[in-house]
């Protein structure tokens, strides 16, 4: 159990490698170098190795290598429908 996060059953760091291995699948999947990545999204070679190595990355470099893989409809939609988390919530949102 994540005790930093009790109600999350994964960390911020767990979920943020999930993210990045994610996207390299996707990238290997459709014969995308690294490099050229890099020159669709605009962000350094540099940056999209370390991403894919720890997940480490700014959110508009996510951004920009999302909508470089064509998946900029998934990010669109990221927190849309978000359930509330308790009774007061529903009640008073």
């Amino acid at each position: 159990m994540n005790m930093t996060f009790p109600f999350l059953s994964k960390t911020p760091g767990e979920i943020q490698e999930m993210i990045a291995g994610r996207l390299r699948t996707i990238r290997r999947k459709r014969k995308i170098s690294q490099k050229k990545l890099s020159e669709l999204s605009g962000v350094s070679l540099g940056s999209v190795k370390r991403f894919e190595q720890s997940g480490e990355i700014s959110f508009l470099s996510l951004i920009k290598i999302a909508y470089a893989l064509g998946l900029d409809g998934e990010l669109e939609h990221l927190f849309e429908e978000v359930p509330p988390l308790s009774i007061e919530e529903i009640l008073h949102g």
